[in-house]
């Protein structure tokens, strides 16, 4: 009995801090979407593989491109602020992800933060992930390196998603749509 106790009391206290993945909104009207942080299952699931799978799928990225700056990516962690609702977000976030998964980058480093879009909570989440870095638009994506950020790319990309993620990540002169 006593192991049981000791279990569900070890139980209790995992469960209770684990994270809360893919939590989902339901409108009155009928609008699904996805709120706070979300993880790859989340947007491979219904209603949103219905986007995000085919996009994803269909994307080749520029295997040249991605070699070039494929080890140095392995220095940042990332922050992609998308909607689920957002036409830009499920045009470039499965984009995106094929070309961190080309680059075999450590998605551990990657955190994907859902955002809101009922009135009195649009573009937020609900544990407030976004407060702080001025996110405009949706998808931004952030790029950190020793906790700083280094740059984003905010709505969509200036040239292409390679294209961009090399300039940053070289650190080139990139000033991204809606610079602040």
């Amino acid at each position: 009995m006593k192991r049981v106790s000791t279990l569900f009391f070890l139980l209790c206290i995992f469960g209770a801090s684990a994270q809360n993945f893919n939590k989902e909104i339901i409108t009155e009207n009928g609008l699904q979407f996805l709120v706070g942080q979300i993880n790859l299952e989340g947007l491979r699931s219904q209603p949103y593989s219905n986007w995000f799978q085919n996009r994803y799928e269909n994307y080749h990225p520029d295997e040249t491109m991605v070699a070039l700056f494929k080890e140095k990516l392995a220095d940042y962690n990332i922050k992609l602020f998308l909607g689920t609702w957002c036409g830009d977000s499920k045009r470039e976030s499965p984009k995106f992800i094929k070309i961190l998964e080309t680059a075999d980058f450590p998605m551990e480093q990657l955190e994907i933060v859902a955002l809101d879009y009922r009135k009195g909570h649009y573009k937020t989440s609900p544990t407030g992930e976004e407060k702080g870095l001025n996110i405009l638009k949706v998808p931004t994506i952030i790029f950190f390196k020793d906790g700083q950020e280094v740059n984003r790319i905010v709505e969509s990309p200036l040239e292409t998603l390679e294209d961009d993620m090399a300039q940053i990540v070289f650190e080139k002169d990139y000033v991204p749509n809606y610079a602040y």
